[in-house]
């Protein structure tokens, strides 16, 4: 009897553990590869040009960098570069000049394929900076372009073409690039300062458009919907569970979820909310102590009549991560650390393994954690996505100055790419290859237009999809401009013989719902992409 009681009792625990406790992530793959072993800067920020190459930059004020401008000028403190443009195919690398300082600043594409970047720090708080790629381009600076001096602001491209600017250390407001009729001015934004803490944990702001035209703002631990024509807050999301902060330098990460249109409507906007830290972190980090960052997720339907945050459990914790859209919709959340909090030497114990978030799957099933890099990438240290579908990976440096020497997390010159499971060989008969269009796909908003290509093995046309990417500006753990959509596919795919294809789908119905300028475009056969092609749509 004392026997059975205790089997019984056993049995009763073992059920209560698995209740209680999901099971835990399945492992994934991915591979890692080093692309280049000195890329000149440490890749502070970073943003993919609609012709394949990647300008990357950190700080004026770093001291002297590892790679040399052509000449030397009189008007920089030395003759080293802070800025690069890397030829992914060719892993190649040519230097740029900045001459006004460029730390913590944001930018995004314009609708001609430009990068137009804002503020920054000393001299270059109220700079605008345009670089367009040309293989002698270099960039174009107005020093004292903004109203207001933009530190750890955020930028996004509004549906006129024009960026909002909203933001910066201390700077509860907003302004628009590029300055027209009434634009020379700031806008007080009351949100801003409601959200600033001892610590601020409001700066680089999350913000995303939404369908009618105004912005989601989130930041520290809770959000908005702004009107920013009228200046006015349309709906106040709640705080999200907990009231830790999210936003820097607790450093959690943000996405706007994969839209999905159908009949010229997305129904649905999610936002997801990763990681951070504890509101004690940032002053114990200060003073020694490094506090577990925070390992979960919040999610929240931005579009419900009463939206509520759904909180998941991560792998494990994270902050300084960063979240990127994947061709296939899923989120790839990579780099960062698991104790301490953005600042100079404030983050400990990297966090190598990457994690895919799948957001359709059911609570419980959506993470698994991929296969580590071997780097280091805590403090300024970004992503973006490639053509092809790889993640490049650069940048990290947790210190004032470049230092290489005997301090624990040295600053990073390596460029990496992190290939996807998608990316194995185990799927390339499944990957398709768009034929046509060629690589400069034409796009008006709600026309139809058809992508032919082909696949290797079997097709199920019920699994074939077509996605467009914005390729997004990355910054200290969040990717301004980011926007995944799958396209409204209107007529069903055919087959044309010989492993070829043809699908037809619809463009976004308006710039609400993509505003105009470069897109990537994918198809995506049982969740594996093509290479995509650069798409511009207006």
């Amino acid at each position: 009897m004392a026997l059975s009681t205790s089997i019984l009792f056993q049995h009763l625990l073992l059920f209560l553990f698995i209740f209680h406790h999901p099971p835990p992530c399945s492992a994934g793959g991915g591979l890692w590869s080093l692309l280049v072993e000195n890329a000149g800067v440490s890749a502070m920020h970073m943003q993919l040009l609609p012709n394949d190459r990647v300008v990357m930059f950190d700080r004026t004020e770093f001291g002297k960098s590892a790679i040399n401008l052509p000449q030397c000028l009189p008007d920089l403190a030395d003759c080293s570069a802070h800025s690069v443009e890397f030829d992914v195919e060719k892993k190649t690398i040519r230097p740029l000049t900045i001459r006004t300082d460029t730390w913590c600043s944001s930018g995004s594409l314009t609708p001609d394929g430009n990068l137009v970047q804002t503020g920054g720090n000393g001299n270059g708080a109220q700079g605008i900076r345009v670089y367009k790629s040309c293989d002698t381009c270099d960039w174009q600076e107005t020093p004292n372009g903004m109203a207001k001096g933009r530190w750890y602001a955020t930028n996004h491209i509004l549906p006129d073409h024009r960026q909002i600017v909203i933001g910066g250390r201390q700077e509860f407001n907003y302004e628009f690039v590029p300055k027209g009729a009434g634009d020379d001015h700031a806008i007080d934004l009351p949100f801003l300062a409601q959200t600033n803490d001892v610590n601020e944990n409001n700066l680089y702001p999350p913000t995303f458009l939404y369908s009618d035209g105004n912005l989601f703002i989130f930041a520290n631990n809770r959000a908005i919907l702004f009107d920013y024509v009228k200046n006015q807050v349309v709906k106040t999301y709640p705080t999200m569970p907990g009231g830790e902060p999210r936003s820097y330098p607790s450093s959690g990460s943000a996405v706007l979820l994969p839209l999905h249109v159908k009949k010229g409507v997305v129904d649905a906007y999610e936002v997801l909310v990763c990681g951070g830290a504890h509101k004690e972190a940032f002053n114990n980090a200060l003073n020694g102590k490094f506090d577990e960052a925070l390992g979960d997720c919040g999610r929240i339907k931005i579009s419900d009549p009463n939206p509520q945050w759904v909180m998941e459990a991560m792998p494990g914790p994270r902050v300084m991560g960063d979240m990127l859209l994947l061709p296939n919709g899923h989120v790839l959340i990579i780099n960062g650390a698991t104790k301490g909090v953005a600042g100079w030497d404030l983050g400990r114990d990297p966090a190598f393994h990457p994690v895919i978030y799948r957001p359709d799957n059911k609570i419980g099933s959506r993470f698994e954690e991929q296969n580590p890099s071997d780097i280091p990438r805590v403090y300024h240290s970004t992503a973006v996505l490639l053509r092809d579908g790889r993640v490049l990976v650069a940048g990290s440096n947790p210190h004032e100055k470049y230092e290489f020497g005997d301090v624990l997390f040295p600053t990073e010159l390596r460029v990496e790419s992190f290939s996807p499971g998608y990316l194995e060989p185990v799927n390339a008969d499944s990957r398709p290859e768009i034929t046509a269009p060629n690589n400069n796909l034409e796009m008006q908003y709600g026309k139809h237009f058809d992508i032919s290509f082909t696949v290797k093995g079997p097709v199920d046309p019920n699994m074939v999809s077509v996605t467009m990417l914005a390729p997004p500006f990355n910054t200290h753990s969040f990717s301004m401009n980011q926007r995944l959509l799958f396209l409204d596919s209107d007529v069903p795919v055919k087959d044309a013989g010989k492993n070829s294809y043809t699908v037809g789908v619809t463009a976004p119905p308006s710039a609400n719902i993509a505003p105009g300028g470069y897109y990537l475009v994918f198809v995506v056969h049982k969740d594996v992409p093509s290479p995509g092609i650069w798409a511009k749509i207006e």
